[in-house]
């Protein structure tokens, strides 16, 4: 069954910039009420003025966990069915190079946030036993390393694991409630500034990712992959030993740090 959401009050996390924003525009094309969570108020407030639709706004730095369930407990009882969740960072360079608080704080937001409001926001979902949960995750997740990038890959291979398995759950329970992983590959957003790192040298625009992951999402589907490129790359891993793939991503990561 298609899932429709039209009129929906719809949570983003990660909303004032890149994949986030874009979603906030794509779900108020579709009439939908939106609460868009993230640090920088004057971008969601910015953004909120364009799309024509009631936005509530919530600052909050999900890095920390009475941040995340203070966004729960303020969201609870509006009637919100669908959290899309795309708040995350990643640091580029060798591990040792990076300070621990900083890939503590890369956990903290990439893999606990992720995991509490997609717990709690189930349990939102419980008595209707509809609505949607989308965790965005990465194509670094579907792969076995990635060295220079190293943090950032392992926390998106624990929610991309952790998305398709709560969704298979789900199945099994014959729930109503739809969860999937957005895994996409390069993206042209400030990912790689804020990663201190080159530009791709290819890459999907925002729009693009986020228009084919809405398609996906109506279909129910649970593993969203952009790009037929990148689809065609993940297939061709699997004919590599897991560390001869470790070194060649290794090696294209590396030339991507700033010198």
């Amino acid at each position: 069954m298609k899932f429709d959401f039209t009129g929906l009050t719809v949570v983003i996390t990660g909303a004032s910039s890149g994949i986030g924003r874009e979603f906030a525009r794509a779900m108020a094309a579709k009439g939908c009420r939106l609460i868009m969570v993230a640090r920088r108020e004057d971008r969601m407030r910015e953004l909120a003025g364009e799309l024509g639709v009631p936005c509530e706004i919530l600052t909050a730095d999900l890095s920390r966990e009475e941040e995340c369930n203070r966004v729960i407990e303020t969201i609870s009882g509006q009637g919100a069915s669908v959290l899309i969740n795309c708040a995350g960072f990643g640091l580029l360079g060798a591990t040792v190079e990076h300070s621990l608080d900083e890939e503590l704080s890369m956990i903290d937001l990439n893999i606990r946030a992720v995991h509490i409001l997609t717990r709690r926001f189930l349990d939102l979902l419980k008595e209707s036993d509809k609505g949607a949960i989308l965790n965005v995750a990465s194509c670094a997740g579907l792969l076995p390393a990635g060295p220079y990038l190293n943090t950032y890959y392992a926390t998106k291979a624990y929610v991309a694991s952790f998305t398709q398995g709560l969704a298979q759950e789900l199945r099994d329970m014959k729930s109503g409630i739809y969860v999937g992983a957005l895994c996409p590959g390069p993206v042209y957003t400030e990912f790689t500034q804020v990663a201190r790192g080159k530009e791709w040298s290819s890459a999907l625009t925002p729009e693009q990712v986020v228009e084919y992951a809405v398609r996906k999402m109506e279909k129910r589907k649970v593993l969203i992959v952009p790009g037929a490129g990148i689809r065609a790359g993940l297939f061709g891993t699997r004919l590599l030993s897991r560390g001869a793939v470790a070194k060649i991503i290794g090696k294209g990561q590396k030339g991507r740090t700033e010198e």
